[in-house]
């Protein structure tokens, strides 16, 4: 992903491959203070993205404009530029000018977005929150938010994943030890620091692996790239490293030829192909282009008055529950949908 310099609370990606199909059975939307849209209605959908210039979040607004443009409605991206405090007032604005009946949102930051969401909903807005959690609870699909529809995947179930890819790497290292670092992505960030414990926790089962290094990585190659070359320089001898896949694309460049094995957190064409090819171990998995689609098609049958689920876990609809190996993605001969 191409980005732009980040603010301090910005969470993106990590970052996979998804179905349309959901994970639980189908629910009513809890329905908001006004009556639902006539199913003739051409609806406007706006998409909260994280930036963009995020290579995910457009994955992601790609998905939302094939689901529009194939149900009645239009959408427009609302670029936050991986600001949460520009998001929180974007979305107050939209309360107050009533210029979307769907809002979807990537969240910049999880808390600071509860507030302004509730408004959205008493509004009678629709609000599907997708990707990120937004609420005090990391571990829970169903929606925060009392009314919302969530389609999210969960950081601590993500962590969980990276750390099982971790141990499989390191099963193939040959010794007593296997040197692993961990590339966070903002330490500031509640959710962040959800995934990295979760991380942690799974690694931690395995005696053989020594995780010589976690330090904030981001979500640039840049930032990967000197944070790797930082780890790499005090542990010059590591076997596995962790992190956002486009953190872990500038660390494979640092690398160079390298018998460490990386693995990323998204799963873009570059990634997929990475994986398939080679020259990383793995990647976790998420479809962006069918999440966005999946988190528009039921936001506008919310709108419309229709059933809709209300809790879909992204993870549970990719190959392999998300953990990309080139095994897995070669078995399901996966393609990604978008570019960084």
């Amino acid at each position: 992903m191409k980005y732009l310099k980040r603010s301090a609370t910005a969470i993106t990606l990590v970052s996979l491959a998804l179905l349309t199909s959901g994970c639980t059975p189908p629910t009513q939307a809890a329905s908001g203070p006004t009556s639902a849209a006539d199913a003739s209605e051409q609806l406007k959908v706006g998409f909260f993205g994280f930036a963009k210039s995020n290579g995910f979040a457009q994955g992601t607004f790609l998905g939302v404009e094939q689901a529009a443009k194939a149900n009645n409605a239009t959408a427009t991206f609302v670029d936050p530029n991986f600001n949460a405090q520009t998001q929180v007032q974007q979305i107050q604005d939209a309360v107050t000018s009533k210029q979307f009946e769907v809002i979807v949102v990537q969240a910049n930051d999880n808390q600071a977005l509860i507030a302004p969401l509730q408004q959205a909903v008493q509004a009678g807005i629709t609000v599907v929150v997708e990707f990120s959690v937004i609420g005090p609870k990391f571990d829970t699909v169903e929606p925060q938010i009392p009314g919302a529809i969530s389609i999210v995947d969960l950081p601590t179930s993500n962590g969980k994943v990276l750390g099982e890819m971790g141990k499989e790497a390191c099963a193939t290292v040959p010794g007593d030890t296997c040197k692993v670092a961990y590339l966070e992505g903002f330490k500031s960030l509640p959710l962040d620091n959800a995934r990295t414990d979760a991380v942690k926790a799974e690694l931690a089962t395995d005696p053989r692996i020594k995780l010589v290094a976690s330090v904030e990585g981001g979500y640039t190659q840049d930032s990967g790239r000197q944070a790797f070359q930082n780890v790499s320089q005090a542990n010059p001898d590591v076997d596995v490293v962790i992190g956002a896949s486009q953190a872990i694309t500038g660390a494979a460049a640092a690398a160079g030829n390298s018998d460490i094995k990386f693995i990323g957190n998204g799963a873009s064409k570059s990634n997929v192909e990475a994986v398939r090819s080679g020259k990383w171990f793995s990647i976790y998995v998420s479809d962006v282009v069918a999440n966005g689609a999946k988190a528009t098609e039921l936001g506008l049958a919310k709108a419309r008055g229709e059933q809709a689920e209300t809790a879909v876990d992204e993870a549970a609809l990719a190959p392999n529950r998300a953990k990309g190996t080139k095994q897995a993605l070669d078995a399901a001969n996966y393609v990604s949908k978008y570019s960084d």
